[in-house]
């Protein structure tokens, strides 16, 4: 295989891949929304765009728009790394908006997050129109309010430059992907799997495997007590007629929470407050605390509810909420809380964990492993463990996003490079991280994912399953705990996963035959999840 040969690449930087070359003529010509799986190259097509349009349009710059800001460092890195280019500027948060304007100079490549350039041109100091390329990476955020929205509409306002948006996993729905394509005024779809005649050559294979984790009795009866206390506020719902039938889950009490403070607005600008409506409140806000409360004990282990029960007791000098005096005054859960007293338990997942990281580690000096948390309380229990084995083969460390809460210390943008620098060299060969890992990062050569817990988001699920099977052959492994919701999580995601390709497959077909986003054909495609 060779490499690209381009007036405006380095020579032997980037691979001459067919795929990559094809979705990239697209790009330079139509503005163009590109799904590819992890590990197969958006960045590389993104950079041969771009030296494109250097070479077209040496006059003007070009935007590469990445939602983090280790995105938006590796970025930098790589367009500086691989194309003959002025030194590219990274535009975050970290510099003030008075000094971003000063560093701009056309012609140059600017690499940012979208919250800078979106402040930017609201406030009239961003100079969209000296751009000829505007490039969205992790472009499935492009809906609702997110800055990708009023930067797209402000491209399509002006005289346009071209667009070129990248993701692994554009959404579930077709609604979700017509609002990308809308809000950023794309006008051709290029789709690959692992399974396409142009990428089979270069796909390396991911093994996805179940780890079913049985439950120790004593874990299972807890849970048992704390299903009965969600039910007592699910059915005063139901008495109110705010749920129906077994639609009980964590989005259908989201859906009704949302519907209260609908009611509580009303009730303020009328004076008048609807019957039942704080009973109502007290109960869905109990019942999220409790499904909570379930979700810990089954999937994350007794520390992590007893800590979160603790939380629920508030500090001296502060009232207890409604909510929380109904929650911790259900008799399952006063009785969930005295088990708790005398229970040193661990989750069983915790062993699992450590032992199957060791076993990839021992003996294979250059091996990478990540494993995804939903709770930085579990992150740092893990790599609490993982680093009291002693193992030297075992070198963990924790990543998780900038965020600081109480206690718990996030990481800086700069720490942040540092440890996936440190991943990269093998100072470091086991990165235990929350969803913060997921999107985009160079992460090359990773062995083995690591799932603690199933997550239903097709999104996140594939952003996740792409850290592996890059420059090798890797292994993905779900831990599911037996008889409690990681099991239905899991189906769940799998099911999603098929029902977006059977969607894309549609779209694909659609675009090709000059339709863009046409309805979707009923008996093929499933157009929500």
């Amino acid at each position: 295989m060779g490499t690209v040969e381009h007036p405006r690449v380095r020579p032997g930087i980037l691979d001459d891949r067919l795929y990559q070359e094809r979705i990239a003529a697209t790009a330079v010509a139509h503005n163009t929304l590109v799904v590819l799986p992890t590990g197969l190259g958006k960045t590389a097509i993104a950079l041969r765009v771009i030296a494109e349009f250097l070479l077209r349009e040496p006059t003007r710059s070009i935007l590469f728009l990445a939602p983090t800001r280790p995105l938006v460092v590796q970025h930098a890195r790589s367009v500086a790394a691989a194309l003959f280019a002025p030194e590219p500027l990274a535009l975050t948060g970290a510099i003030p908006p008075e000094r971003r304007a000063d560093l701009l100079h056309p012609p140059q490549v600017v690499v940012a997050t979208p919250q800078v350039i979106a402040n930017d041109l609201a406030e009239g100091g961003f100079p969209l129109s000296t751009f000829s390329l505007l490039v969205f990476d992790e472009a499935h955020r492009a809906v609702g309010d997110y800055p990708y929205v009023a930067i797209g509409r402000a491209n399509l306002e002006r005289a346009p430059a071209r667009v070129l948006a990248m993701t692994a996993s554009p959404g579930g729905s077709l609604a979700r992907i017509r609002e990308v394509w809308n809000h950023l005024g794309i006008e051709r779809f290029e789709y690959r799997t692992d399974h396409s005649p142009d990428v089979v050559p270069y796909v390396h294979g991911v093994g996805v495997e179940t780890v079913s984790v049985p439950m120790p009795p004593e874990v299972q009866d807890l849970a048992i007590r704390l299903r009965a206390a969600a039910a007592r506020p699910i059915e005063t719902l139901r008495g109110l007629g705010l749920l129906s039938g077994n639609d009980t889950g964590r989005r259908a009490l989201l859906d009704v929470g949302a519907t209260l403070r609908r009611g509580i607005a009303g009730s303020r600008a009328s004076g008048e407050s609807a019957p039942n409506l704080w009973k109502a409140v007290t109960a869905q806000a109990a019942a999220m605390k409790t499904l909570h409360a379930l979700e810990l004990i089954e999937s994350q282990g007794v520390d992590s509810l007893r800590e979160f029960l603790g939380r629920q007791t508030p500090p001296a000098g502060k009232r207890m909420t409604p909510a929380q005096r109904a929650f911790l005054s259900d008799p399952d859960v006063v009785e969930v809380r005295r088990r708790l007293d005398g229970l040193t338990l661990e989750h069983p997942k915790l062993a699992t964990t450590v032992r199957l990281v060791a076993e990839e580690l021992d003996g294979k000096p250059n091996a990478r492993v990540i494993v995804f948390g939903q709770y930085r309380d579990t992150i740092d229990r893990l790599v609490e463990e993982l680093e009291r084995l002693h193992d030297p083969a075992v070198r963990p460390a924790r990543f998780v996003g900038q965020a600081t809460h109480g206690d718990d210390v996030g990481l800086s943008q700069r720490e942040q490079v540092r440890v996936l620098d440190a991943f990269r060299s093998g100072t470091i060969n086991c990165l235990v991280a929350t969803s913060v890992a997921e999107e985009g990062l160079d992460i090359p050569a990773t062995d083995l994912v690591v799932f603690y817990e199933p997550i239903p988001d097709v999104i996140r699920t594939i952003q996740r399953r792409g850290r592996t099977g890059r420059a090798r052959t890797g292994r993905v492994l779900v831990l599911v705990a037996e008889g409690t919701r990681d099991v239905g999580m899991h189906r769940a995601a799998s099911a999603r996963e098929r029902r977006m390709h059977s969607m894309l497959e549609t779209v694909e077909a659609d675009a090709a035959a000059g339709h863009g986003l046409a309805p979707p054909r009923p008996k093929t495609v499933q157009t929500t999840l």
